[in-house]
C-alpha cells in the first residue's frame, strides 16, 4: 500500500532504475494499492504467495529487524529508538509480542544495528552519518565515522563475526531531488548519484569498501562467511563481493537482477538464498543466486526489511509501511511488523 499523489511519487523514486527498465506504476483513485505492470512477466515459480499474520503495530517507520539473544530487535526511525520484543507462542504456529522494551534512544535517528563479538551494540545514527557503540554503562559513544564517504543519510548495516561493520548510505537527498527536479530528471542519464559502502573495523577506523553503488541498502554475509551481498535499491539488483582475510571486498559481480523490485532490507537462509523486502510492492521474495524467485510472501503494505528468527529461525519477520516518505511517516504510526512461517532456517549474518 502506498499514499497517493506526491507521497507516492517519492516512494516510486525508490524504483527509478526499475522504471527505466519498463516498470510502471499507477494509482487508482478509489484505492492506494500500487499496481505494477511490465512488458514481460517474471518467471518466478511462486504464483501463489502465502500471507502474513500481524505481530507488532503502531510504528512510525520500522527498519533493520534482527534476531539476537532470543529477542526480536528493530528500530523505529522517527521514535529515535532501538527496541526489542520477547516473543511467545500464539495460535496456529504464530508468535505474539510480549515485553517490548526500549533498548536505547539514538540521537540522529537509528538505522542499521549489529553486535561486536563482546556483545556491545553497534547502531547507525543515520542523520549525522556515524556508527555509535553502546557501552556496558549504557552510554553511547562514537565508534566510526561514515561522513567522508556517505553522500547522505547512513542506512543499513551488517557486522561480521570479527566485528567489522559494512554500512550503506543514501548517497543523495532523494526527496529533495524529486521536489527540485522531478522523477523524470532522475530517469535520464547520468541518473542518480552513486555512493560508497563503508567498512568500519573493530578499532573504529573507517575505510571505503566498495564504490559506485546505487543506494546500497540491505546487506548479508553468507553462512560460510566468504561472501557479502548488498542490495542496490535504485539499480534493482543484488551485488556480491568476496570478503578478504582483512575484510577488503573484491570479485564484484551481479548476484541477481530483480524485475519489478526495489530491494531493501534482506536476510539469508541456511541454503544461501536471500529473502528480499520489496520497497515498491507488498511482498517479500526468496531469491536464489541468478535471480530465480523461489518463494514469495504477500504483506499488507510495502515491505522495507525482513529477518528470520524465532527459536528455530523459521519465522520470517517483515517490516512494512504505507510509505517511506519522512514528512508522512514521522507524524503517523502505520508501520507494522508482520510474520510468516517458512521452511528453511536463517543462516549467515545478520
Amino acid at each position: 500500500m502506498l499514499e497517493q499523489g506526491e507521497d507516492a511519487d517519492r516512494v516510486i523514486a525508490s524504483a527509478i532504475r526499475l522504471l527505466s527498465r519498463g516498470l510502471w506504476c499507477h494509482f487508482d483513485d478509489r484505492s492506494t494499492e500500487v499496481r505494477m505492470n511490465s512488458s514481460t512477466t517474471a518467471d518466478d515459480g511462486a504464483s501463489s504467495p502465502r500471507r502474513t499474520e500481524p505481530l507488532i503495530e503502531g510504528l512510525h517507520f520500522g527498519e533493520c529487524p534482527r534476531w539476537h539473544d532470543g529477542r526480536l530487535w528493530y528500530v523505529d526511525f522517527y521514535a529515535g529508538s532501538v527496541l526489542s520484543a520477547a516473543l511467545q507462542p500464539g495460535p496456529a504456529g504464530t508468535l505474539t509480542a510480549a515485553g517490548i522494551r526500549t533498548e536505547v534512544e539514538v540521537p540522529g535517528e537509528p538505522a542499521g544495528i549489529g553486535w561486536l563479538p563482546d556483545g556491545r551494540l553497534l547502531v547507525v545514527a543515520r542523520k549525522p552519518r556515524k556508527v555509535l557503540r553502546l557501552e556496558p554503562d549504557r552510554t553511547l559513544v562514537e565508534h566510526g565515522d561514515l561522513s567522508p564517504w556517505a553522500g547522505f543519510y547512513g542506512n543499513d548495516m551488517v557486522v561480521d563475526r570479527v566485528g567489522r561493520a559494512y554500512v550503506g548510505n543514501f548517497g543523495f537527498d532523494l526527496d529533495r531531488a524529486i521536489e527540485d527536479q522531478g522523477i523524470s530528471a532522475l530517469l535520464e542519464p547520468p541518473g542518480p548519484p552513486t555512493t560508497t559502502l563503508v567498512r568500519i573495523d573493530p578499532d573504529g577506523s573507517a575505510h571505503p569498501a566498495a564504490e559506485e553503488l546505487s543506494f546500497p541498502n540491505g546487506t548479508v554475509i553468507t553462512p560460510d562467511g566468504s561472501t557479502l551481498i548488498v542490495a542496490e535499491t535504485l539499480a534493482g539488483r543484488l551485488t556480491a563481493f568476496d570478503i578478504g582475510v582483512d575484510g577488503a571486498l573484491g570479485g564484484r559481480r551481479v548476484w541477481a537482477e530483480l524485475e519489478l523490485c526495489a530491494p531493501d532490507g534482506m536476510c539469508i537462509d541456511e541454503q544461501g538464498r536471500i529473502w528480499v523486502a520489496n520497497a515498491v510492492a507488498p511482498e517479500c521474495r526468496l531469491v536464489a543466486e541468478g535471480g530465480e524467485i523461489v518463494d514469495r510472501v504477500e504483506t499488507s503494505q510495502p515491505c522495507f526489511a525482513c529477518m528470520l528468527g524465532g527459536e528455530d529461525r523459521k519465522t520470517l519477520f517483515m517490516v512494512t509501511g504505507k510509505t517511506s516518505t519522512e514528512s508522512v511517516v514521522s507524524v503517523t504510526r502505520d508501520g507494522r511488523i508482520e510474520q510468516a512461517r517458512v521452511e528453511v532456517s536463517g543462516g549467515g549474518r545478520p
